[in-house]
């Protein structure tokens, strides 16, 4: 059966690179959301424990449930709780939210800078926050979100200004409505490598824990190590002549005689249709013919296979970004750590 493999050193590399930037274990809130783009909730939630990981971030509850027991703190991203939870903090993305949400819940205001995502407007700052002490809500945090930390066209620096701004009549307003005090944070993991001192009270960290950071200008990002490689099982091998076809829609000829064999690897567990007759594994062996559901052809006649162990390179091949590859990657697949 295909399988992953979950580097645990290079994920404790990558851990100790990023503390280097945060100056502090306690500052990082390790994102898992999405199966922990596709390593593994669970898997990467009990190694973030195990190195010292107090904090963590999903998308959904049901997420946050299933690794509650790993951690003391996580935000939930996109979702609206029954009840209030000790250990569980909701987003609010939108002034509309405010009233849908238990008294007592513990929240954190997302603020749109300039991305124009998620989050409510900089001018309805005062709104939220009156409406938040009249539904007796427990404001935690004020953060915000890069679109562009990690490409140089001027974005980044102004919803960097943008959101020291609003910190700034955050601070002013709470004291004025006699609120408590509250953590700002605002770095993802590009936003991280582009400064030297972190000045947030959190810092919320994916691509970069996983080792797929690509930011060639920071030296630092260089250093990170890819966490998941991915595996396949020989199913068959045949002989295949000179000019014979392979696979769905006979796409591919072979210029010679070959042993192609068969894999079980296809686009039902995540292997992207695009790389089709074109992918060549990282250790030299090409594919032939179209990826199919549950299976892709190679020129080998390996038992195992080494499909990929850094997504960026496969994503190359389909002009798309690691994220993709790694969250196309279905829980079914085994993961185990190394």
């Amino acid at each position: 059966m295909a399988y992953i493999t979950l580097d645990k050193q290079h994920f404790f590399n990558n851990l100790d690179i990023i503390a280097k930037q945060t100056k502090s274990r306690d500052k990082i809130a390790l994102v898992l959301k999405d199966n922990a783009y596709g390593h593994g909730l669970c898997e990467m939630a009990s190694l973030a424990k195990e190195y010292g990981l107090t904090k963590a971030v999903v998308q959904l509850e049901s997420e946050a449930v299933q690794i509650k027991d790993f951690f003391e703190y996580i935000l939930i991203l996109a979702d609206t709780p029954k009840s209030p939870s000790e250990k569980f903090y909701y987003t609010v993305n939108e002034l509309q939210m405010i009233e849908k949400f238990p008294q007592s819940t513990q929240i954190e205001l997302k603020v749109n800078t300039g991305m124009n995502r998620n989050g409510i407007e900089m001018d309805e700052l005062e709104d939220a926050l009156v409406m938040i002490k009249k539904c007796n809500l427990q404001l935690r945090a004020i953060f915000t979100h890069h679109g562009c930390a990690d490409e140089e066209n001027g974005f980044y620096e102004m919803q960097k200004k943008n959101f020291e701004h609003l910190k700034l009549k955050a601070e002013v307003l709470l004291r004025e409505l006699e609120m408590p005090q509250v953590v700002f944070h605002s770095s993802n993991s590009a936003a991280l490598f582009r400064e030297q001192d972190c000045d947030g009270d959190m810092a919320r960290v994916g691509i970069a824990a996983y080792g797929l950071l690509e930011l060639p200008f920071v030296t630092e990002a260089k250093k990170l190590q890819a966490v998941l490689a991915l595996y396949a099982s020989k199913l068959s091998t045949r002989k295949v002549k000179r000019g014979s076809c392979i696979g769905y829609g006979a796409s591919v000829t072979m210029q010679e005689d070959a042993l192609v064999s068969n894999y079980d690897f296809g686009y039902g567990a995540g292997f992207l249709r695009g790389c089709s007759n074109s992918y060549i594994t990282p250790e030299g062996v090409n594919l032939v013919g179209r990826i199919s559901m549950d299976n892709a052809s190679f020129v080998s006649d390996l038992d195992e296979l080494l499909i990929f162990n850094d997504a960026s390179q496969l994503a190359k091949y389909v002009e798309t970004i690691s994220y993709e590859v790694l969250t196309s990657l279905k829980p079914h697949l085994k993961r185990k750590i190394i």
